[in-house]
């Protein structure tokens, strides 16, 4: 029935100027907005729909992971931009938040809305 829909993804926000500003002008992503939603344009054409909600509640799993080449220059360019990294009890983070022993190095961000990205190394 949906083999060859172009099906995409979204999540909600509390505050759809500051996600523009923080998806478009921190993270760099192109952004567009219309009927009060923004779409985030990533990479492969894969357009995900960012919409309002005023009861919003933050994701508590990532949703959305944006891999890298290198996670410390990515690392370090967000907090050049004033982007904190997260970090979990349990989780073992080295001086610069990425953790690096289970699995692909990663390193977890919110965004304005407290919803949860990751970027981590291939």
């Amino acid at each position: 029935m949906f083999t060859d829909s172009k099906a995409f993804s979204g999540f909600s926000v509390d505050d759809i100027d500051a996600a523009k500003r923080f998806y478009g002008q921190t993270l760099g992503l192109r952004v567009s907005e219309q009927h009060g939603m923004l779409t985030l344009h990533l990479a492969g054409d894969r357009d995900i729909l960012v919409y309002p909600k005023p009861d919003h509640t933050p994701a508590t799993y990532t949703i959305l992971n944006f891999p890298v080449d290198d996670i410390d220059k990515a690392v370090d360019e967000l907090a050049a931009r004033g982007v904190q990294l997260q970090r979990y009890p349990g989780m073992p983070a080295d001086a610069k938040g990425v953790m690096r022993d289970q699995g692909p190095p990663i390193a977890w961000f919110t965004d304005p809305a407290g919803n949860v990205l990751s970027v981590l190394q291939q």
